[in-house]
């Protein structure tokens, strides 16, 4: 039985997998079209976190730092299920930038 449903980003996932043929086929799957270290990961996590935007859920978050978006439009596809102003926009691109 599921209790708890948690977003993870590809740097969680590739931190938690552990080890094994399996593992490494994964590891090796994410690698091929995901460049941020699990520490960077992390970091940009909670900085979109920090920005306390409401409308921003964690699974929003989470596909944020997994896909990195370049431009509005991307961030748009993301979070399509809300509108989010063109400064909260501005915002998140700032921090992805710095990635």
């Amino acid at each position: 039985m599921i209790k708890n449903q948690t977003p993870l980003t590809y740097g969680e996932v590739v931190s938690l997998i552990g080890d094994g043929e399996k593992a490494t086929k994964i590891k090796g799957f994410i690698k091929e079209f995901y460049s941020l270290k699990p520490t960077e990961a992390k970091a940009l996590k909670e900085e979109l976190t920090e920005l306390k935007i409401i409308k921003l859920k964690d699974e929003h978050i989470v596909n944020i730092v997994n896909f990195l978006p370049k431009d509005a439009s991307d961030i748009l596809k993301i979070v399509s299920d809300n509108s989010l102003d063109q400064d909260e926009i501005n915002k998140i691109l700032d921090v992805v930038k710095k990635y």
